[in-house]
């Protein structure tokens, strides 16, 4: 099966890990640069059954314009990109990367730029909810009901936790640990204001990952010579563009709680069923969203000045929001029962069937 997967940015492609691990194909991209992000942070990524590439990592079409007509077969999209394809050879489907409650954003002007792809996979009843907010209205039959198909390996329990530790570096699994993954400038991400703060202070009860936003990767190497020099123990990061090692849900699977700020990490974690604290930042574009699906009806706020550490000790002693995270995670998203791939693949094929050869 002929199957394509394109993106704006590298970091987009672990939304597709799963369906790339499953069928393997080929990543579409019109920068240079792009291209050999993907062949470098996607290193060693291939399954024994991919085709053998330079880097072991998934093929690259360097493609430098929208007209996508001489392509025949499956396009599988995470950005909002106006492509033109061949309805008669090519299916395209937009996944989309993350379900948060920041707005559209990009080249996003109106409903006639989704509604040029042929179906939308939906994560969940927020991802409908945020078209719906968007003034975006599709017919039913383009709308598939997916669920999260990241959430597969984590619920069927096929994350190895040891690994995960090791490839952090992680010395003392005897602390609880602590997941910090604020977003970026889009969304008043909060990185330059707290990373600082939260390895001198959250450190000293817990072990503390950050894994900042893909944009802000780049400074990783800074906080890692600040930490040294400055003698912190128990800091480790997680590279958003190392897709093959660190990713989401492993970071999800080792620690005990999350703390974010607008990232649609907020409702990704709510599969684990554990604390999640949220930091004030004053972000207002949000999309309107029912208290049901709304992360904020159900945390603690830190103020940015309150003691970080008696907060985080207070949400995983008590686990007071347990209960409600269980109901929120399905009013949010389908099927989370470690089979949203299996229906991605079924449809996936049964389309491939359909389309001239």
């Amino acid at each position: 099966m002929e199957i394509y997967y394109y993106i704006k940015q590298a970091y987009q492609f672990s939304y597709a890990l799963p369906l790339y691990n499953k069928y393997g194909g080929k990543i579409i991209t019109k920068q240079w640069k792009k291209k050999w992000q993907s062949k470098f942070f996607l290193k060693n990524i291939n399954q024994p059954q991919h085709k053998k590439t330079f880097l072991n990592s998934p093929e690259v079409i360097l493609h430098g314009n929208n007209d996508l007509t001489g392509f025949k077969g499956i396009i599988v999209l995470f950005s909002n990109a106006k492509i033109r394809v061949n309805p008669e050879y090519c299916t395209t489907i937009f996944i989309g990367h993350g379900t948060g409650d920041k707005r559209y954003g990009g080249n996003l002007t109106g409903p006639e730029n989704l509604l040029r792809f042929d179906y939308i996979f939906l994560s969940g009843d927020k991802h409908v909810q945020r078209l719906i907010d968007s003034n975006l209205q599709f017919p039913e039959e383009k709308m598939i009901k997916i669920g999260n198909i990241r959430f597969d390996d984590y619920i069927n329990d096929k994350i190895d936790v040891d690994k995960v530790y090791n490839t952090l570096g992680v010395v003392d699994r005897s602390r609880k640990t602590v997941l910090y993954a604020p977003t970026w400038r889009f969304g008043n991400g909060t990185f330059h204001l707290y990373a600082k703060k939260f390895a001198r202070e959250i450190t000293k009860d817990f072990n503390l990952i950050i894994r900042p936003h893909y944009h802000d990767a780049k400074h990783i190497k800074y906080m890692k010579i600040w930490a040294k020099i400055n003698g912190i123990k128990h800091l480790y990061f997680s590279n958003p563009s190392h897709i093959a090692t660190n990713d989401t849900m492993f970071d999800m699977k080792v620690s005990d709680i999350l703390i974010s700020e607008t990232s649609s990490v907020l409702y990704e974690y709510l599969i684990t069923n554990k604390p999640i604290i949220v930091i004030e930042n004053g972000y207002q574009k949000l999309h309107k969203m029912p208290d049901n699906m709304n992360i904020m009806t159900q945390v603690d706020m830190w103020n940015g000045k309150s003691d970080i550490n008696e907060l985080i000790h207070e949400n995983i002693n008590e686990q007071k929001y347990s209960k409600a995270y269980k109901k929120m995670l399905k009013d949010c998203f389908y099927h989370n029962d470690g089979t949203s791939l299996d229906k991605a693949c079924k449809f996936i094929e049964d389309e491939y069937k359909k389309l001239k050869k």
